[in-house]
């Protein structure tokens, strides 16, 4: 796919014009106090991997609604002490598969923990947690549902999850709860942005090619899945556009970025054209923390691949030493 965007100069000055909900604060402060109400109860259980220079735990946390959510911690086998942390958020459609994929963090040293995406993990990982809330009218997929009520929107539920997977991996007595990172790809990255803009004390957010933000320039930019999901519900319920942008307000990674403060490490690909590269840098631009950006010019929605494994692993050394 061509650089089809905006000149890279023009993308760093780029700022996405969408209103934000003025209750927007509002809105979120009441969604986490009615999600404290459920103790979050985290279960970690030794899990034979067949794996020796790492240990694994299944783990079971309740997330938004007391929903039990899964997981995995991994942890290097030979450990000082209570480690810092990185906890990790899945692409679209991803679940947390087998410990036997996520080897690269506890590798270099620091503790990992994998949330598994509610309701997603069978389009190319698999997942073990359900959705029990979905509701209305959609598209399949998970971008419309509850699309007329940001109560009942999907992301609603995943963002509480995501933001509580923090406090699930600080219970854990290897974890050493004032030294986590956040971090992922795509739909990942866009929760790394949630968790860093809805509390205060993560070290860092480390988002590749983030997914969830300036939702009508993405909409309006690309035909790709999954944003594509979005225009095909608007084209059936003609009349109901403005109804589905209004509840996407509260969920535009550009609003949480702006409510960040740690620091933030991103990378975008300039040939993305499921997450392209202006909603990438609408998010970076406003973020309210120190930051730094990974320009890939020649790739797609993978972005650095590796690298950006890589570039993660960088970060975790310059917070944590």
């Amino acid at each position: 796919m061509p650089q089809f965007d905006l000149p890279l100069e023009q993308l760093r000055a780029y700022r996405y014009p969408g209103p934000e909900p003025a209750d927007f604060d509002e809105f979120w402060a009441l969604t986490m106090e009615e999600a404290g109400h459920f103790p979050l109860d985290p279960v970690f259980t030794r899990y034979d991997g067949e794996l020796r220079t790492v240990d694994a735990f299944d783990v079971t946390f309740a997330g938004y609604g007391g929903h039990p959510i899964k997981g995995w911690l991994i942890l290097p086998a030979a450990r000082p002490g209570p480690l810092p942390t990185v906890v990790e958020y899945l692409g679209y459609g991803s679940g947390r598969g087998i410990p036997l994929e996520s080897l690269a963090y506890a590798s270099a040293g620091f503790g990992h923990f994998v949330m598994d995406t509610r309701g997603q993990g069978s389009s190319w990982r698999a997942g073990d947690t359900a959705d029990p809330s979905a509701s209305g009218p959609a598209v399949p997929g998970y971008m419309t549902r509850g699309i007329t009520d940001p109560h009942d929107y999907y992301f609603r539920r995943l963002f509480v999850d995501a933001v509580r997977a923090v406090d699930a991996a600080a219970a854990h007595p290897d974890v050493d709860g004032g030294r986590i990172a956040v971090t992922g790809r795509s739909q990942g990255g866009a929760l790394s942005l949630v968790a860093a803009g809805l509390r205060d004390d993560v070290a860092g957010a480390i988002p590749h090619v983030p997914f969830l933000s300036a939702f009508r320039r993405a909409t309006a930019i690309t035909d790709r899945e999954p944003y594509a999901e979005i225009v095909r519900w608007c084209s059936i319920h003609r009349t109901g556009h403005e109804t589905a942008f209004a509840t996407l307000a509260y969920f535009d990674g550009t609003s949480f970025a702006t409510r960040a403060t740690c620091r933030g490490s991103f990378s975008v690909a300039l040939m993305d054209g499921v997450c392209p590269p202006s909603t990438v840098f609408a998010a970076y631009n406003v973020y309210g923390g120190e930051k730094d950006i990974t320009v890939w010019p020649y790739n797609n929605h993978e972005g650095g691949g590796p690298q950006d494994q890589l570039r993660t692993i960088r970060v975790l050394h310059d917070l944590f030493g």
